[in-house]
């Protein structure tokens, strides 16, 4: 009968995980098309770019609601706020890097390495069952660190440090993939909707950070 029972348990657990992994990438696709619409409008809409501080505020303005809203549907509507936020003011960046020499290539590369990367590292964390649990008091620190530092180049103008954040930001970027893939899988995480934004945000700090790094070193920078 005990034996049953941690069966029926098991069963339930896996049945619980698989929704989650199922409702989990099925939001992200809808939120990554979402967001990639909304920088395409942006771009053929010419719209100005709103700067870093106007965009910082809008991001964690609707990650809070997100996070507070996140047991309700209206939290679903919260998710597509945010991820169609984030891609109206990537399409001005966007727009500023297809108008060098190389920008189109620039962005294709920095687009395929992002996608490789993902899949690459979610299938590892899917497929080893490794747990990375113990990134993320790591994760948590490097990311405030990485944060302020980039706060920092934006204030004082450095492009150097700007490249050094760029370059800790996919690096947190990825660990990040890691970690919350291990946290969908072993129960770490419970709610598609935050599973869903914590891997958006670290497609777009990836995305966003190779497509730097690679016009610093294209020179079209």
């Amino acid at each position: 009968m005990e034996n049953i029972q941690i069966l029926g348990r098991d069963q339930t657990s896996a049945l619980v995980t698989n929704r989650l992994i199922r409702n989990t990438y099925t939001l992200l696709a809808l939120t990554l098309a979402f967001s990639a619409l909304a920088a395409g409008l942006s771009m053929a809409l010419q719209l100005p770019y709103l700067g870093p501080w106007i965009t910082l505020l809008g991001y964690f303005g609707l990650l809070f609601l997100t996070t507070k809203l996140r047991n309700s549907a209206a939290g679903i509507v919260c998710v597509f706020a945010l991820t169609g936020f984030m891609g109206a003011t990537l399409g001005p960046i966007l727009s500023v890097y297809l108008a060098t020499p190389h920008g189109s290539q620039l962005v294709m590369q920095a687009l395929g390495a992002t996608a490789f990367i993902f899949f690459t590292l979610s299938a590892y964390a899917f497929y080893s069952r490794k747990d990375f649990s113990f990134m993320g008091g790591f994760l948590f620190v490097g990311a405030l660190v990485a944060f302020l530092a980039g706060v920092a180049a934006i204030f004082f103008d450095m492009s150097t440090l700007s490249l050094a954040v760029s370059a800790a930001f996919v690096l947190i970027a990825s660990g990040l993939i890691l970690y919350e893939t291990s946290a969908i899988i072993h129960g770490g995480e419970t709610n598609y909707i935050m599973a869903t934004v914590t891997l958006y945000v670290s497609i777009y700090n990836l995305f966003v950070s190779l497509l730097h790094l690679l016009s610093i070193f294209s020179g079209d920078d």
